[in-house]
């Protein structure tokens, strides 16, 4: 494993690897969106939904939905629905690789060290106090600002003799994870019974009942946060190469870091603040993307983007397909997928390291 303090080992840039893996995820992503969008209790096929996207900007194919409600219910339910999986799909794994760079440990994840947990405490705060003074922006705020609070007490006490321990990150994490839980607990025990069902619905993490208006709010927050997280790429090339060698190349590793935490606290309160939260993607993503074209951080951050995108959607449209009328909690499919994944990465990292240092 390679620490703030040590210099990475050099590696050979893939640029045909990364563009084919680039491609492929483009073309995952627009292939898996149109499946998604047409998929449900009303079926719309993929030519359908890409007339009546097309017809929407005066490009008229000549193809005639079947169903009349196939327009009105792909345009009100499913497609914000789509494109909130896409955008918090991005917005988390670009905030796991942002987390796994400054922290230069790959078990570094929104979920796991608890910013996730922090920002649905903050989020829940203004449902169950009915706090509105920011409008529709009111959740997004408090659980970027509860996100950003956790992030930097993770940051503050993972920290030791100037490098990011394995263990004491973990155990960071799950004392986190224990004061946000004992919260949410509190807030659901004095919340009335609306709140309560929307203090589970964060738990377990759901895109069900999506709309335009929260898209408004979240897409804003990952497009500023995923374009600064492209101006940042260079500094944590330099970054990886140890904290002595960055900062005689003219790199404040200490901004850089608190830059980044700031980006991960707005990413991952964006996603947190109206899906709940949805654990691993963070660290799945990045790692996966990193082990296939390696760890120079600007191809990463765009297989990551897509990548995260990708997974999430995939896993929405199961959520929503696998059972006949139901809907499952897709934080709990993504937790299924990531748990054993974290178990294998921590067991490959220890053995990497020669023991939990």
């Amino acid at each position: 494993m390679t620490t703030p303090d040590a210099p990475a080992p050099l590696v050979r840039p893939r640029p045909a690897r990364t563009a084919l893996l680039i491609s492929g995820l483009t073309i995952g992503v627009v292939i898996t969106a149109l499946v998604s969008v047409g998929s449900g209790q009303l079926s719309i096929s993929p030519l359908e939904v890409l007339s009546i996207l097309l017809g929407s900007v005066g490009i008229d194919l000549g193809i005639v939905t079947e169903h009349p409600n196939a327009e009105a219910a792909l345009w009100t339910i499913r497609l914000p629905r789509v494109v909130m999986s896409l955008v918090i799909g991005a917005a988390l794994a670009v905030a796991g690789m942002l987390m796994q760079a400054i922290f230069g440990n790959p078990l570094a994840e929104p979920g796991v060290v608890g910013v996730s947990s922090g920002a649905a405490l903050g989020a829940c705060s203004a449902i169950v106090f009915g706090l509105s003074f920011f409008g529709e922006w009111t959740t997004a705020v408090l659980a970027f600002g509860a996100g950003l609070i956790t992030t930097l007490v993770v940051y503050v006490f993972s920290r030791s003799r100037g490098k990011t321990e394995v263990v004491t990150l973990i155990l960071t994490g799950i004392a986190v994870n224990a004061f946000c839980g004992a919260g949410l607990a509190f807030l659901t025990f004095i919340g009335d019974t609306a709140a309560r069902e929307q203090i589970v619905f964060w738990q377990l993490g759901s895109l069900n009942g999506s709309r335009w208006v929260q898209v408004a709010v979240v897409v804003p927050c990952v497009l500023i946060g995923v374009a600064a997280s492209f101006v940042l790429v260079r500094r944590l090339d330099l970054l990886a190469l140890g904290e002595k060698s960055a900062r005689h190349l003219g790199v404040n590793v200490e901004a850089l870091r608190i830059v980044a935490i700031v980006l991960v606290a707005l990413l991952v309160g964006a996603a947190v603040a109206f899906a709940g939260i949805i654990g691993f993607v963070g660290l799945v993503v990045p790692h996966l993307m990193r082990m296939i074209i390696g760890p120079a951080h600007l191809p990463l951050l765009v297989t990551s983007t897509l990548g995260g995108a990708l997974l999430l959607m995939l896993a929405d449209l199961f959520a929503r397909t696998a059972i006949t009328y139901a809907d499952l909690p897709i934080g709990m499919l993504t937790s299924l997928v990531g748990g054993p994944f974290f178990f294998w990465l921590l067991r490959r990292t220890r053995k990497r390291s020669g023991g939990w240092a």
